[in-house]
């Protein structure tokens, strides 16, 4: 590492400042009112996040290395991924509460707002886990292969907002407000503040990227321990979120097997931390480096096996009708 910089709160500083500036543009500026986003700007929004990703990517190999760079790339195409099965479940909740096209991209904003703070929270506090007790890697570890084989064999139950432990919470706590009110999320109504039906669709939004979270970081740590390469890896994933939801949640049907192909890395990327060796307390029989290169390689050939075969069985129903 001689010669490459060292990551100091002003780089931490300089990052976010980035992604407020990004996000203050977006919303103060290109979304100022409430508007439908057509699929074209959500590609444009989606191609553009991707490179401002592997430029990042890029600009890492000389300040920290190429070994860094491939963990950002590695934990960015692992945390977008699992993203995109958060994309479905999104779609889910909005069809579910019917909250109007024009009005999803407001909520996307604040729910991604909220869900990064909320991952970086998570984040720092694993990082100072596995720095201080390292054999919780496979603790870790252990979980993804269950999540993933959980995953496979579990259906789909669709969105219950009555089972939202946050929902039932928000009703008992605050008053609703009954009917559409626009891009509110809360409205006063004689006096009284009242949050609306678009209040209670950002709250399912975020509890539902915290339990996706809860499979996502322990996933990165399997590629990386560097606090800054998995927040950072994670912030771009969630910053491409909003265009890329705009982008699939018109084409469910190409990616049936997506579920299938997220769960078959999320038990690769669980075994690949239980064989790694973390510590001094693994015999060596136990102990199995697989590259971040090999890792990143290994899980794009899942996700494309997976996507491909979505869209040739989606084709086939097609061209029998």
């Amino acid at each position: 590492m001689l010669g490459f910089i060292q990551i100091t709160l002003l780089h931490w500083a300089g990052f976010v400042l980035c992604v407020l500036f990004f996000l203050a543009l977006d919303l103060g500026v290109l979304h100022r009112g409430p508007r439908v986003v057509k699929f074209k700007e959500a590609l444009r929004w989606s191609i553009f996040w991707c490179i401002l990703a592997m430029l990042f990517a890029i600009a890492l190999v000389p300040l920290r290395g190429r070994e860094e760079a491939v963990e950002f790339v590695t934990g960015y195409v692992i945390e977008l991924s699992l993203s995109m099965d958060n994309v479905f479940v999104i779609a889910l909740i909005f069809a579910f509460f019917r909250v109007p096209s024009q009005f999803q991209h407001r909520v996307l904003f604040w729910g991604i707002m909220g869900a990064l703070v909320m991952r970086g929270a998570m984040i720092l506090a694993g990082a100072a886990l596995v720095q201080r007790f390292e054999w919780t890697l496979y603790l870790f570890g252990a979980f993804l292969v269950f999540t993933g084989i959980k995953m496979i064999f579990t259906d789909d139950e669709g969105v219950e907002p009555e089972k939202n432990l946050v929902i039932k919470l928000a009703r008992k706590c605050f008053p609703i407000a009954e009917g559409t009110h626009n891009e509110k999320f809360v409205v006063r109504v004689n006096g009284r503040k009242l949050l609306t039906s678009l209040a209670l669709v950002l709250l399912m939004v975020e509890t539902t990227d915290l339990i996706f979270a809860l499979d996502s970081i322990p996933a990165i740590f399997a590629v990386t321990t560097k606090p800054f390469i998995v927040f950072t890896s994670n912030v771009f994933a969630i910053l491409g979120l909003r265009s890329l939801y705009f982008v699939l949640a018109g084409a469910i049907d190409y990616f049936r097997y997506l579920k299938v192909g997220l769960s078959v890395v999320l038990v690769f990327v669980g075994v690949k931390m239980l064989l790694a060796p973390h510590g001094d307390g693994a015999p060596l029989w136990f102990q199995l480096e697989i590259p971040t290169f090999f890792s990143l390689l290994i899980i794009a050939a899942i996700l494309t096996t997976a996507i491909l075969a979505s869209v040739v069985a989606t084709k086939r129903e097609h061209s029998r009708k």
